[in-house]
């Protein structure tokens, strides 16, 4: 068994998969399942970290304390060899605060934290809802930029002033915006991780140093070859990977991808569960072309679930 190590050049590690939440078929929260599908993805699919209760955790829809007791599981069950990152991010400081303090108890390694949502605060209003947040524990903190969702983004000059923060040291970059990327890659130390599957290989060319994936739930090992490879300078190499993965890191987007990787992950038996309204389960024909998709990037996906519990919530 390994150890987790740290490397301040990339804080949280190479790898990390934004890990879905497991649910039972009456909704609630599958704690025994959330343990056994991160040993899964850092004993199996090669993950140096799990991020837990973000949006591909279904987050929005799980309360503060079954957070926490999801957390609480997750280091249990791989904490000591994997860097494990509590979502905490909300459109208010003062919730994000709390749940920050809760995550640094309940034993996180660092902690993930969303522009605000809906409000759309302006550049000064994000510089001070981040910096909050960065004081109220002792936990780096990984900021996610993602405009598509958030409403706003991260200016470049925000994102170089947030990074004098001794506790901020990441971006998860969902921007797509690469010369803005290689803006702030240039004027500071920040450890970017692609919040993108498909932008991977891009991002670690303007100074990028990994992935905060979802398709990772399937692909994670041959991701991890991609950005091994691209560091050690095998450009070529880590290019046939992009390109053998594309299918997967595309297609899992096809709908949101929390529906379609806990559809995957019922066809393998690994634990999954429904989703939780307003999502709703993936279709017989989304499932379709999700198992085209994987067979293209490599990966079979049986017929139908060996798992009694994969089926419709009750919710």
């Amino acid at each position: 068994m390994t150890s987790r190590v740290t490397d301040p050049r990339r804080p949280f590690g190479r790898l990390l998969t934004a890990m879905v939440t497991p649910f039972r078929s009456d909704g609630s929260v599958d704690l025994d399942g959330a343990a056994q599908l991160a040993a899964h993805l850092v004993d199996e699919q090669g993950n140096d970290g799990l991020v837990i209760s973000g949006t591909t955790g279904e987050a929005p829809t799980t309360s503060d304390a079954e957070k926490e007791a999801l957390l609480r599981a997750v280091v249990e069950a791989v904490g000591d060899r994997a860097s494990v990152v509590a979502g905490v991010g909300t459109n208010d400081t003062h919730h994000t605060v709390e749940l920050t303090r809760a995550a640094e108890k309940a034993g996180a390694h660092g902690v993930l934290v969303v522009t605000p949502y809906y409000n759309k605060p302006p550049q000064p209003g994000l510089i001070a809802h981040f910096t909050a947040v960065a004081d109220a524990s002792a936990l780096p903190l990984m900021l996610y930029d993602i405009p598509a969702r958030a409403g706003t983004a991260i200016a470049t000059e925000t994102l170089v002033r947030l990074a004098e923060h001794e506790r901020i040291v990441a971006v998860k970059d969902a921007k797509g915006d690469l010369t803005a990327t290689s803006w702030v890659t240039s004027r500071s130390d920040l450890a970017f991780y692609s919040g993108d599957d498909a932008m991977t290989l891009p991002v670690l060319s303007v100074g990028g140093v990994g992935l905060v994936g979802t398709s990772t739930h399937l692909t994670g090992a041959r991701a991890k070859r991609l950005i091994l490879a691209h560091e050690a300078g095998d450009v070529a190499g880590a290019l046939a990977l992009h390109r053998e993965l594309l299918p997967l890191f595309t297609g899992i987007f096809r709908t949101q991808g929390v529906i379609l990787v806990k559809a995957a992950l019922s066809l393998l038996g690994l634990p999954s569960g429904p989703v939780r309204p307003p999502m709703v389960n993936a279709t017989d024909a989304e499932i379709d072309v999700l198992r085209a998709d994987s067979a293209e990037a490599g990966i079979v996906l049986p017929e139908s679930s060996p798992r009694a519990d994969a089926g419709t919530s009750a919710w």
